[in-house]
Protein backbone atom coordinates (compact mmCIF):
# COMPACT_ATOMS: atom_id res chain seq x y z
CA UNK A 1 0.00 0.00 0.00
CA UNK A 2 1.09 3.57 -0.71
CA UNK A 3 -0.07 6.45 1.45
CA UNK A 4 0.82 10.03 0.52
CA UNK A 5 0.08 12.44 3.35
CA UNK A 6 0.09 16.23 2.96
CA UNK A 7 2.96 16.35 0.49
CA UNK A 8 4.22 19.78 -0.51
CA UNK A 9 7.20 20.41 -2.77
CA UNK A 10 8.71 23.87 -3.21
CA UNK A 11 11.46 25.01 -5.58
CA UNK A 12 13.45 28.22 -5.67
CA UNK A 13 13.15 30.11 -8.95
CA UNK A 14 15.24 33.26 -8.81
CA UNK A 15 13.91 35.39 -5.98
CA UNK A 16 10.59 33.58 -5.82
CA UNK A 17 9.41 30.20 -4.52
CA UNK A 18 7.39 27.87 -6.77
CA UNK A 19 5.05 25.35 -5.14
CA UNK A 20 5.16 22.35 -7.50
CA UNK A 21 2.92 20.26 -5.22
CA UNK A 22 0.43 21.73 -2.78
CA UNK A 23 -0.69 19.59 0.17
CA UNK A 24 -1.29 16.38 -1.83
CA UNK A 25 -2.79 13.36 -0.04
CA UNK A 26 -4.03 10.00 -1.37
CA UNK A 27 -3.68 6.26 -0.83
CA UNK A 28 -3.70 3.29 -3.19
CA UNK A 29 -3.56 -0.46 -2.66
CA UNK A 30 -1.25 -3.16 -3.94
CA UNK A 31 -2.11 -4.15 -7.51
CA UNK A 32 -3.92 -0.91 -8.37
CA UNK A 33 -3.38 0.51 -11.85
CA UNK A 34 -3.39 4.29 -11.44
CA UNK A 35 -3.12 7.23 -13.82
CA UNK A 36 -2.32 10.84 -12.95
CA UNK A 37 -3.30 13.26 -15.70
CA UNK A 38 -2.16 16.83 -16.04
CA UNK A 39 -0.64 19.36 -18.37
CA UNK A 40 3.07 20.09 -18.61
CA UNK A 41 4.16 21.89 -15.45
CA UNK A 42 1.19 20.69 -13.40
CA UNK A 43 3.37 18.77 -10.93
CA UNK A 44 2.71 15.20 -12.08
CA UNK A 45 6.33 14.34 -12.86
CA UNK A 46 7.45 15.88 -9.57
CA UNK A 47 4.99 13.64 -7.73
CA UNK A 48 6.36 10.60 -9.58
CA UNK A 49 9.93 11.58 -8.68
CA UNK A 50 8.99 11.86 -4.99
CA UNK A 51 7.41 8.39 -4.94
CA UNK A 52 10.51 7.02 -6.66
CA UNK A 53 12.75 8.68 -4.05
CA UNK A 54 14.52 10.70 -6.73
CA UNK A 55 13.60 13.84 -4.80
CA UNK A 56 12.46 14.63 -1.26
CA UNK A 57 9.33 16.61 -0.36
CA UNK A 58 9.49 19.93 1.43
CA UNK A 59 6.73 18.74 3.77
CA UNK A 60 4.69 15.59 4.31
CA UNK A 61 5.22 11.83 4.28
CA UNK A 62 5.28 9.02 1.71
CA UNK A 63 4.66 5.58 3.19
CA UNK A 64 5.31 2.56 0.95
CA UNK A 65 4.65 -0.91 2.36
CA UNK A 66 4.66 0.51 5.89
CA UNK A 67 7.90 2.51 5.61
CA UNK A 68 8.15 6.29 5.35
CA UNK A 69 10.67 6.84 2.56
CA UNK A 70 11.04 10.53 3.46
CA UNK A 71 12.86 9.44 6.64
CA UNK A 72 15.18 6.88 5.04
CA UNK A 73 18.95 7.28 4.96
CA UNK A 74 20.68 7.61 1.60
CA UNK A 75 21.83 3.97 1.71
CA UNK A 76 18.28 2.77 2.42
CA UNK A 77 16.94 4.94 -0.40
CA UNK A 78 19.35 3.29 -2.85
CA UNK A 79 18.08 -0.13 -1.74
CA UNK A 80 14.46 1.10 -1.97
CA UNK A 81 14.92 2.27 -5.56
CA UNK A 82 16.73 -0.94 -6.52
CA UNK A 83 14.38 -3.44 -4.87
CA UNK A 84 10.97 -1.76 -4.68
CA UNK A 85 10.74 0.49 -7.75
CA UNK A 86 10.65 -0.12 -11.48
CA UNK A 87 10.93 2.95 -13.71
CA UNK A 88 9.51 3.29 -17.24
CA UNK A 89 10.42 6.41 -19.19
CA UNK A 90 9.02 8.17 -22.24
CA UNK A 91 12.45 8.06 -23.91
CA UNK A 92 12.88 4.33 -23.07
CA UNK A 93 16.43 4.98 -21.71
CA UNK A 94 17.82 1.71 -23.04
CA UNK A 95 21.60 1.35 -23.27
CA UNK A 96 22.32 1.47 -27.03
CA UNK A 97 25.30 -0.90 -27.10
CA UNK A 98 23.49 -3.66 -25.19
CA UNK A 99 20.99 -6.10 -26.66
CA UNK A 100 17.39 -6.19 -25.47
CA UNK A 101 18.23 -9.20 -23.32
CA UNK A 102 21.28 -7.50 -21.80
CA UNK A 103 19.28 -4.35 -21.05
CA UNK A 104 16.75 -6.35 -19.07
CA UNK A 105 19.48 -8.28 -17.25
CA UNK A 106 21.39 -5.18 -16.14
CA UNK A 107 19.30 -4.13 -13.08
CA UNK A 108 19.36 -7.74 -11.89
CA UNK A 109 23.15 -7.72 -12.09
CA UNK A 110 23.24 -4.64 -9.84
CA UNK A 111 20.96 -6.50 -7.41
CA UNK A 112 23.39 -9.43 -7.25
CA UNK A 113 21.25 -12.00 -9.10
CA UNK A 114 23.27 -14.95 -10.45
CA UNK A 115 23.93 -14.85 -14.19
CA UNK A 116 21.96 -18.01 -15.01
CA UNK A 117 18.95 -16.66 -13.13
CA UNK A 118 19.35 -13.26 -14.80
CA UNK A 119 19.30 -14.81 -18.27
CA UNK A 120 16.31 -17.03 -17.56
CA UNK A 121 14.25 -14.27 -15.96
CA UNK A 122 15.10 -11.73 -18.68
CA UNK A 123 14.09 -14.18 -21.42
CA UNK A 124 10.86 -14.99 -19.62
CA UNK A 125 9.97 -11.32 -19.12
CA UNK A 126 10.74 -10.42 -22.73
CA UNK A 127 8.56 -13.26 -23.95
CA UNK A 128 5.74 -12.04 -21.69
CA UNK A 129 5.87 -8.53 -23.18
CA UNK A 130 5.97 -9.86 -26.74
CA UNK A 131 9.68 -9.71 -27.63
CA UNK A 132 10.63 -13.06 -29.16
CA UNK A 133 14.00 -14.82 -29.01
CA UNK A 134 15.24 -13.29 -32.29
CA UNK A 135 14.49 -9.72 -31.23
CA UNK A 136 15.96 -10.34 -27.78
CA UNK A 137 19.40 -10.42 -29.46
CA UNK A 138 18.90 -7.06 -31.17
CA UNK A 139 20.20 -3.73 -29.96
CA UNK A 140 17.65 -0.91 -29.44
CA UNK A 141 18.40 0.73 -32.80
CA UNK A 142 17.04 -2.38 -34.54
CA UNK A 143 13.76 -2.31 -32.61
CA UNK A 144 10.68 -0.16 -33.20
CA UNK A 145 9.57 2.42 -30.64
CA UNK A 146 6.86 0.11 -29.34
CA UNK A 147 9.33 -2.77 -29.06
CA UNK A 148 11.82 -0.58 -27.19
CA UNK A 149 9.10 0.41 -24.73
CA UNK A 150 8.22 -3.26 -24.22
CA UNK A 151 11.89 -3.95 -23.44
CA UNK A 152 11.88 -1.08 -20.92
CA UNK A 153 8.77 -2.58 -19.27
CA UNK A 154 10.50 -5.97 -19.01
CA UNK A 155 13.54 -4.24 -17.50
CA UNK A 156 11.34 -2.47 -14.94
CA UNK A 157 9.94 -5.84 -13.84
CA UNK A 158 13.36 -7.47 -13.51
CA UNK A 159 13.81 -7.17 -9.74
CA UNK A 160 10.15 -7.91 -8.97
CA UNK A 161 9.31 -4.39 -7.78
CA UNK A 162 6.19 -3.72 -5.73
CA UNK A 163 5.71 -0.39 -7.51
CA UNK A 164 6.22 0.61 -11.16
CA UNK A 165 6.36 4.32 -11.99
CA UNK A 166 5.83 5.24 -15.64
CA UNK A 167 6.46 8.76 -16.94
CA UNK A 168 4.47 9.33 -20.18
CA UNK A 169 5.06 5.70 -21.29
CA UNK A 170 3.09 6.20 -24.52
CA UNK A 171 4.28 9.73 -25.27
CA UNK A 172 6.56 8.74 -28.17
CA UNK A 173 4.23 6.15 -29.67
CA UNK A 174 1.41 6.26 -32.19
CA UNK A 175 -2.09 5.75 -30.82
CA UNK A 176 -2.36 2.06 -31.78
CA UNK A 177 1.00 1.16 -30.25
CA UNK A 178 0.26 3.34 -27.23
CA UNK A 179 -2.97 1.45 -26.64
CA UNK A 180 -1.16 -1.89 -26.81
CA UNK A 181 1.42 -0.68 -24.26
CA UNK A 182 -1.19 0.60 -21.80
CA UNK A 183 -3.19 -2.63 -22.21
CA UNK A 184 -0.01 -4.60 -21.49
CA UNK A 185 0.64 -2.57 -18.31
CA UNK A 186 -2.93 -3.17 -17.19
CA UNK A 187 -2.52 -6.90 -17.73
CA UNK A 188 0.80 -6.96 -15.88
CA UNK A 189 -0.63 -5.08 -12.88
CA UNK A 190 -3.27 -7.78 -12.50
CA UNK A 191 -1.20 -10.88 -13.27
CA UNK A 192 1.76 -9.79 -11.09
CA UNK A 193 -0.31 -7.93 -8.46
CA UNK A 194 2.05 -4.99 -9.02
CA UNK A 195 1.03 -1.41 -8.35
CA UNK A 196 1.53 0.68 -11.48
CA UNK A 197 1.29 4.48 -11.55
CA UNK A 198 1.49 6.31 -14.87
CA UNK A 199 1.60 10.06 -15.40
CA UNK A 200 0.24 11.24 -18.72
CA UNK A 201 -1.36 14.16 -20.51
CA UNK A 202 -3.38 11.75 -22.70
CA UNK A 203 -6.87 11.39 -21.22
CA UNK A 204 -7.59 8.44 -23.55
CA UNK A 205 -5.12 6.33 -21.57
CA UNK A 206 -7.19 6.72 -18.39
CA UNK A 207 -9.98 4.42 -19.57
CA UNK A 208 -7.68 1.47 -18.85
CA UNK A 209 -6.78 2.42 -15.26
CA UNK A 210 -8.57 1.57 -12.01
CA UNK A 211 -8.10 5.03 -10.52
CA UNK A 212 -7.47 8.36 -12.22
CA UNK A 213 -6.27 11.48 -10.46
CA UNK A 214 -6.13 14.92 -12.03
CA UNK A 215 -3.41 17.35 -11.06
CA UNK A 216 -3.63 21.09 -11.70
CA UNK A 217 -1.11 23.65 -10.42
CA UNK A 218 0.15 21.16 -7.86
CA UNK A 219 -3.28 20.29 -6.45
CA UNK A 220 -4.65 16.75 -6.79
CA UNK A 221 -8.27 15.70 -7.27
CA UNK A 222 -9.97 12.37 -7.95
CA UNK A 223 -11.21 12.18 -11.54
CA UNK A 224 -12.39 8.55 -11.65
CA UNK A 225 -12.28 5.46 -9.50
CA UNK A 226 -13.55 1.93 -9.97
CA UNK A 227 -12.75 1.50 -6.30
CA UNK A 228 -13.68 3.17 -3.01
CA UNK A 229 -13.43 6.95 -3.31
CA UNK A 230 -11.62 7.09 0.03
CA UNK A 231 -8.40 6.86 -2.02
CA UNK A 232 -8.35 10.67 -1.88
CA UNK A 233 -7.72 11.92 1.65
Amino acid sequence: MIKIDNITKKFKSGDSTVKALDNVSFSINKGDFVSIIGKSGSGKTTLLALMGALEKPTEGSIVVDGEDITKMSDSKLIKYRRDKIGFIFQQYNLIPNLTALENVMLPMEFAGVKIKDRINRAKDLLNKVGIDSTKQKRKPSRLSGGEQQRVSIARALGNRPSLILADEPTGNLDSTTGKSIITLLNKLSKSNNTTIIIVTHDINMTKYTDITFKITDGKLSLAKSKKDKSVLS
